[in-house]
């Protein structure tokens, strides 16, 4: 992701792997969205993404060590 500011707006969404649908958890600032993911249980965070205006990164590789 090029965006690394905790303060830019992102989406925050999870992306079923049945239906391929798309529901947004949370628009907000990148911390915001981080701490949202947390609290997701295991398998909601494997499908979360994390979009900003110009990238898309899967959650579990946002933070990844």
């Amino acid at each position: 992701m090029r965006t690394v500011s905790d303060d830019v707006s992102v989406r925050l969404y999870h992306l079923d792997d049945d239906s391929g649908a798309a529901a947004t958890l949370i628009y907000g600032s990148l911390a915001e969205a981080l701490h949202t993911a947390a609290l997701q249980p295991e398998e909601v965070q494997a499908g979360l993404f994390i979009q900003t205006s110009n990238d898309v990164v899967a959650y579990l590789d946002l933070i990844e060590d």
